[in-house]
C-alpha cells in the first residue's frame, strides 16, 4: 500500500495497530534499513510513505520495487475534483492518469509528450490477478485524472486543462505511482477520496477530513477481504 503522506493512512495505520516508531530500521524483510516502510500486523501487506509529488512517489516506489516482490500495489490518496457530479468525500478508483504538464509550448497550443514523440504521458492500472479483483465488493465510481506538479487554481488554468484533457480529478502523484508499476509489470489499484473541488484555492471549503475518514474505511474494509 503506498501513500505520498502519512496523515492520508492515518485511520488505517491506527486501526491495524502501526505506528511511526515501527517504521524505523526496517524494510518489508524487516532486517534492512528503510524509513517509511512497516508490515501491517493483520495482512500479508506493507505500507510504504513516498512523500509528496511524482518525483518522490517514483524513486521510493522504484527502489523499494527493487528490493521486493508484490502480488499487487494499492495507491490510497485524496485528490482534488473537477467534476461537480462527484461529491466531496466520494472515494473513487482512477483508471487513467496523464501527466498533463509533460511536454512543450508551441506558441499557443500544448505538445503532449506522445505527439513529440518521446514517450507516453497517459498510463493505465496494470489488471489485477483474478485472486484480488473485486470490484463487485466495493463498486466505486470509476474516474480520469491528471498528475500536476502544479495543483490548479485559477480560472484561467483550470479552462485551459478542462479544455484539453477533461480530467475528472488531479493529484500529484497518480501517474507516477502507474508508470512504476507499468515498469515492474505489477498489478496495481488506484483510489482517490476527493478533498476539495479544483477552483480558487479556497480552504474554508475544503473537507480534507472528510475524504481522509471514508479513504481509510475503504482501505480497512479492502484490507479485510484479504486478512
Amino acid at each position: 500500500m503506498v501513500a505520498a503522506t502519512e496523515e492520508e493512512v492515518g485511520g488505517l495505520k491506527s486501526d491495524f495497530g502501526i505506528s511511526m516508531s515501527d517504521l524505523e530500521g526496517k524494510d518489508a524483510t524487516n532486517h534492512l534499513p528503510a524509513a517509511n516502510n512497516c508490515q501491517l500486523l493483520t495482512a500479508n501487506c506493507n505500507l510504504l510513505i513516498t512523500g509528496v509529488g511524482m518525483v518522490a512517489t517514483a524513486f521510493e516506489l522504484g527502489r523499494h520495487l527493487a528490493k521486493n516482490q508484490y502480488d499487487f500495489a494499492l495507491n490510497l490518496g485524496i485528490a482534488g475534483c473537477f467534476d461537480r457530479n462527484i461529491a466531496l468525500g466520494d472515494v473513487c478508483e482512477t483508471v487513467e492518469d496523464t501527466f498533463s504538464e509533460l511536454g512543450a509550448e508551441d506558441y499557443n497550443e500544448f505538445l503532449p509528450i506522445d505527439k513529440m514523440g518521446f514517450g507516453n504521458g497517459t498510463f493505465y492500472p496494470v489488471p489485477l490477478p483474478e485472486a484480488y479483483n473485486h470490484r463487485d465488493a466495493y463498486k466505486l465510481t470509476r474516474v480520469t485524472a491528471i498528475t500536476v506538479n502544479t495543483v490548479h487554481g485559477s480560472d484561467s488554468s483550470i479552462k485551459k486543462i478542462t479544455g484539453r484533457l477533461n480530467p475528472q480529478l488531479e493529484s500529484m502523484e497518480g501517474a507516477a505511482f502507474f508508470y512504476a508499476c507499468k515498469e515492474y509489470n505489477l498489478s496495481c489499484l488506484q483510489i482517490r477520496a476527493v478533498s476539495n473541488y479544483v477552483e480558487k484555492r479556497n480552504r474554508d471549503s475544503w473537507k480534507i477530513g472528510l475524504a481522509i475518514k471514508n479513504l481509510n474505511t475503504f482501505a480497512v474494509e479492502f484490507l479485510k477481504l484479504y486478512a
